[in-house]
């Protein structure tokens, strides 16, 4: 049992805030509900589009992202998670206004990596347009000596942006084939395992079967820090 309050800052999407809560509850050693941890989720979708302000051509959501930051302070949480991997591109002006620890997606991601005893080499790496463009995870997981292979540009077109938006629109089962063809192409080009790094693309994946190489869910990488953080 744990005393430590987790905040979950969410809604980005909608979906994948409430995967992460499942996930959560389900890595978490139980026996029964008070060994879970206690939790806040903030699922407030009108945190404009992250993908769409950091290509230029949508507003900046980080006022949207204090004003969860503040609420769930408010509600008494220790520490914060973001089930939304393009968000973290805010994570420098969120980390300065905030007094609590956030838990960054892409650190989770490189454990789960050491976690699974991915062998040394170049990983694949898929997300949103914007997360890519940032370098989330290039910049990440150099320091834990990661070359990382991404989707080219007409595999992005084609295959992982139309699928993220199967996702976010509840189509979740259509989302699978055109995930698991961009996931192969990064297999096939070298890569040790696949980062699954939009928190829409997880759920897409688990809708078919199984693929046949070490993938990094990065909606369970974080519901393990986040683990890990209240169970100190």
């Amino acid at each position: 049992m744990t005393e430590k309050m987790l905040g979950v800052l969410g809604g980005m999407g909608p979906l994948a805030s409430a995967q992460f809560m499942v996930r959560l509850t389900l890595l978490t050693p139980a026996e029964r509900d008070q060994d879970h941890i206690p939790t806040v989720l903030w699922s407030d979708p009108r945190v404009p589009d992250r993908t769409a302000a950091r290509l230029g051509t949508g507003e900046d959501p980080l006022p949207a992202l204090l004003r969860g930051l503040r609420g769930l302070e408010a509600a008494g949480c220790g520490a914060i998670a973001i089930p939304c991997n393009t968000a973290h591109g805010w994570f420098a002006g969120m980390r300065a206004a905030t007094r609590l620890p956030i838990l960054h997606i892409v650190d989770a991601a490189a454990e789960d990596l050491h976690r699974q005893g991915v062998a040394p080499g170049p990983v694949g790496v898929m997300g949103t347009a914007a997360t890519l463009a940032m370098g989330l995870y290039q910049e990440g997981l150099a320091g834990a000596g990661r070359d990382c292979l991404l989707p080219d540009a007409e595999v992005m077109a084609r295959l992982v942006t139309p699928a993220i938006a199967l996702v976010k629109a509840n189509r979740v089962a259509e989302a699978y084939e055109p995930l698991a063809e961009a996931a192969r192409s990064l297999v096939a080009r070298g890569a040790r395992a696949v980062v699954l790094g939009c928190t829409e693309i997880p759920l897409g994946i688990t809708a078919g079967p199984a693929l046949p190489f070490a993938v990094v869910d990065t909606i369970d990488a974080l519901a393990r820090a986040a683990i890990a953080w209240a169970r100190g």
